[in-house]
């Protein structure tokens, strides 16, 4: 499906979302990082989606995509459609947003935006803000992993590294990848991955919007991402880097991965190379 089919673009502004809360094929996300953000004031017309149902939460890599069947009950609770066009946001930037949007794009549901900035940057274009709870209208979706190259797990990952034309994003603090923290039985970066922190493609001054796309797209070259390569981007959940596969999208990245694994898997085992 092309983007000229949706109904809006995949980083749309507060304006441009004020003009269409009537839609109704419309469906806004709120997802936020803390849970009390929703009632303190919403887009009018959004759900509410625990962040946790977005994680499998159990198993070897629990920050994993969940199963087809908990993500079609999550869907199915949200009221999505075939024909819904989903508008995610969150309270800090865009990580559980993203890694949202990354979860629709492996099922195929290709119709779907980030607000840019999220909250933040509605508030302070003074878009009205709701109390009000909205409770979605159920449907009957079956989710199935139909772009299943969105993503990557580690014995791909470890097979391929080195390899030329892919390249690995971690979207980590400085600090744990140099090794100086963090909470895994192993500390560093998985070898040949650069750093550049989901924070950093933030723009303070403007409600955490992007920054310039010129100036990430300089910036990440310079650190050896370009827009033709296959590129993997982790954290410690895929939670910041939820964030960061979306800037690689919006950027023209092609062939933009999560390893859904992150370092809670990677630095959890004995058999991983580590830097």
């Amino acid at each position: 499906m092309s983007s000229e089919d949706n109904l809006l673009p995949l980083i749309v502004e507060p304006e441009q979302l004020a003009e269409h809360l009537d839609a109704p094929s419309l469906l806004i996300v709120d997802v936020p990082l803390r849970p009390d953000s929703y009632a303190e004031g919403h887009v009018p017309g959004a759900v509410f989606l625990d962040h946790r149902r977005l994680l499998r939460s159990e198993g070897e890599t629990p920050t994993d995509v969940p199963s087809a069947e908990a993500l079609s009950r999550l869907f199915s609770e949200l009221g999505l459609t075939r024909d819904t066009h989903v508008v995610a946001y969150d309270d800090e930037g865009g990580g559980w947003a993203g890694r949202l949007l990354w979860t629709l794009e492996l099922i195929g549901h290709s119709r779907y935006s980030y607000l840019n900035g999220g909250i933040h940057a509605w508030r302070e274009s003074d878009q009205p803000v709701s109390r009000e709870p909205h409770t979605p209208t159920p449907s009957d979706y079956q989710a199935e992993i139909l772009h299943p190259e969105v993503r990557i797990d580690r014995v791909e990952l470890q097979e391929r590294l080195g390899e030329p034309g892919l390249a690995i994003w971690d979207a980590r603090s400085r600090a744990e990848y140099d090794g100086q923290r963090g909470n895994n039985r192993r500390l560093g970066h998985i070898p040949g991955a650069v750093n550049f922190e989901w924070t950093e493609a933030m723009d303070r001054e403007r409600g955490l919007r992007l920054r310039d796309y010129a100036e990430l797209v300089t910036e990440l070259e310079a650190l050896g991402l370009t827009p033709d390569m296959e590129v993997v981007t982790h954290c410690q959940s895929h939670h910041r880097s939820g964030f960061t596969w979306l800037v690689g999208r919006a950027l023209g990245f092609t062939k933009m991965r999560g390893y859904g694994g992150s370092w809670q898997e990677w630095g959890n085992r004995d058999d991983t190379p580590i830097e």
